[in-house]
């Protein structure tokens, strides 16, 4: 029931999306969890950072955590249009209380919770040489028919690598402090809607690899405002869940955007929320406008 319950909920990430590898206005990855296809375009710094507080309540363990932290990315379109470079990770603090002996303890954690620095490449993009679909004067019908070219995604990689320095207590034992990671990226464009699934495996190597599936829905209700819900499953034999996001985002200026958002998950060993906000924010050094030809396909 857990799955049929989830997907009740819409789904899915991202912001302000155009037709096109370099984008007029920002694009940006927040306030979901997944990552789109495209890169921000040759020559285009970009920051993008929040900060989060919520609660996990344990129910087998009789554990409390409160946690705040900042999560944060820096992405930098380079060389080509269709390749970023970036650098995603995460700083947590949590506070965790539970019984010991009849009274409360209370004990905490504070450092980088995460950290990686990877590569993404659009190895496929159906909208580059995109022919518009003429009318067909002679039959209403065939005008009608669902066009199945709308369905191909473009498709990126993602390639790169966790890292972790001294003693950090959110490294399970036995963990090395660098491992790989890699990620199959897909997004659909349909006109204000935006889909995004990202196929991701962690910690590769790892006795604990993490595997997990993130599917992203945005849709702009104009220029400046949009909204996205997510789903989230992971699969570890240290941590799995199924987690929903959702959430809002406003384009101030067109390098400058803000989001709010909240997450909540399907289980009990956590049961987990939070709440979060983030701005993103680039430096467009873009020196050629090299739009993609996004014939519409309706």
């Amino acid at each position: 029931m857990k799955i049929y319950r989830t997907f009740l909920l819409l789904f899915f990430v991202g912001s302000f999306t155009s037709h096109a590898q370099y984008t007029e206005t920002l694009n940006s990855n927040r306030p979901g969890y997944s990552q789109g296809s495209f890169a921000p375009g040759r020559g285009v710094l970009q920051f993008e950072a929040g900060g989060k507080f919520g609660n996990d309540e344990h129910e087998l363990l009789g554990t409390n955590t409160d946690l705040w932290g900042i999560e944060y990315a820096v992405r930098y379109g380079v060389l080509f249009e269709q390749l970023e470079i970036n650098l995603m990770g995460s700083f947590l603090d949590q506070s965790t209380s539970y019984i010991v002996g009849g009274s409360e303890r209370t004990d905490g954690v504070r450092n980088f919770e995460t950290n990686a620095i990877g590569v993404k490449y659009l190895v496929y993009d159906p909208y580059k040489k995109g022919v518009e679909r003429k009318p067909n004067l002679y039959s209403w019908k065939a005008n009608q028919q669902f066009n199945w070219r709308t369905l191909i995604p473009a498709v990126s990689l993602y390639a790169g690598a966790n890292f972790a320095f001294g003693d950090n207590p959110y490294l399970y034992e036995g963990e090395g402090k660098f491992s790989p990671r890699a990620a199959i990226i897909t997004q659909n464009n349909w006109g204000p809607w935006v889909f995004v699934i990202n196929i991701i495996g962690d910690k590769l190597g790892q006795e604990f690899p993490t595997y997990s599936g993130i599917f992203t829905l945005t849709h702009s209700f104009n220029s400046k405002f949009a909204m996205f819900a997510e789903f989230q499953g992971i699969i570890s034999d240290i941590y799995s869940d199924e987690i929903a996001r959702s959430g809002f985002a406003y384009l101030f200026h067109k390098n400058l955007q803000a989001d709010i958002s909240g997450l909540l998950n399907f289980k009990d060993t956590p049961a987990r929320w939070q709440v979060a906000a983030g701005l993103s924010f680039r430096f467009d050094w873009h020196e050629q406008d090299e739009f993609l030809d996004m014939g519409e396909d309706q």
